[in-house]
């Protein structure tokens, strides 16, 4: 069975050998090491002119790689921790994402930006950070996560095909997850409804015909993987029926499926994890405030990291980050009102 790390390895061989203006850059990303996170490993051997290992300056490499861009080719860019990004803040905001509308549509920058988030592995405070809602919302750029359910390596070349650059946000903790069969089910069936075609995601209802759904549930990512077992425990346990609305691409998204889905419970619990603060489910919840019709019916409650820095100590970096303890206690409060 397939794994997240094995589906985005085999479409970036994929993506390099049916297209020669695929370049890959980044630090340490040469065989035998094949980068931090063994994404890039064997594509430095396949195509030793376009695999270009780089200084350790993040700025640069998404620098480069931009110019790279404007000049016709197709540069994906590793940073190796996702915390980094702070460092491509002016290349990717205030350059990429604007060029095509600086120049009038006379240039386009088709240039992605790999690169792994989120906790759970002990790193500590500046190694652990989902830092993506910092880069929510700003034009011209497009946020995409890969999930378990679907095939990673499809969003990937997805973005590698995008004529607008894509930051793409890997969380660490799925490279050894393997892939789901979308027509298989935990223990319960349930019906999977893809939507927002190139970067395809999914709503997922767990089904029993004789029973309406009693909540809804939001997220991307990792957070799919708390958020699935999650219902599934509130289904054996509590008999409460979720519907899973898994986003792959995050900005700009797609409101119409939760809209749907917010119909049916008039219950919606997000899962993310940056922080609380100004978070992406801050801005799902405004958004449906503006667009629902009934919306003083609905109640609503959000789930995300602790606005603290994440500790190495797993007791307290587990106590920061979003659990399936946490998931469930929100939506039992949620289905109580």
């Amino acid at each position: 069975m397939s794994t997240v790390l094995e589906s985005l390895n085999t479409s970036l061989h994929k993506a390099m050998h049916t297209d020669e203006r695929v370049y890959l850059l980044g630090e340490d990303i040469l065989d035998p090491y094949g980068g931090a996170f063994k994404v890039t490993r064997g594509l430095s051997t396949a195509f030793p002119e376009r695999v270009l290992t780089t200084p350790i300056s993040e700025a640069a490499i998404v620098g480069v790689a931009s110019g790279m861009a404007l000049r016709g080719l197709r540069p994906v860019a590793e940073i190796m921790f996702g915390d980094f990004v702070t460092l491509i803040a002016d290349q990717i905001v205030n350059h990429a994402a604007k060029f095509r509308w600086m120049y009038n549509d006379q240039v386009r920058v088709p240039l992605v930006v790999r690169t792994p988030m989120g906790g759970r592995r002990g790193y500590g405070p500046t190694h652990s950070q989902s830092l993506e809602k910092m880069f929510l919302g700003v034009p011209g750029l497009h946020v995409v996560a890969p999930n378990t359910l679907g095939d990673p390596g499809q969003l990937l070349e997805a973005a590698i095909a995008d004529d607008d650059p894509v930051l793409f946000v890997e969380h660490k903790l799925l490279y050894t997850r393997p892939l789901l069969e979308a027509d298989k089910g935990d223990l319960v069936d349930y019906e999977i409804q893809p939507f927002g075609a190139p970067f395809t995601s999914y709503v997922l209802r767990f089904t029993n015909h004789a029973v309406k759904s009693h909540l809804t549930l939001a997220c991307y990512g990792y957070n799919f993987e708390l958020a699935r077992q999650a219902a599934l425990e509130l289904l054996m346990e509590r008999e409460i029926f979720c519907e899973i609305v898994l986003f792959s691409q995050l900005s700009p998204f797609a409101l119409d499926p939760l809209l749907d889905s917010l119909a049916r419970t008039h219950r919606l619990l997000t899962v993310e994890e940056g922080g609380l603060t100004l978070g992406w489910g801050a801005e799902i919840l405004a958004r449906l405030a503006e667009r629902s019709n009934d919306f003083s019916r609905c109640h609503f409650h959000r789930v995300a990291a602790l606005d603290l820095p994440i500790a190495n100590s797993k007791p307290l970096e587990d106590a920061i980050l979003p659990s399936v303890e946490t998931i469930i206690h929100a939506a039992l409060e949620l289905c109580e009102v």
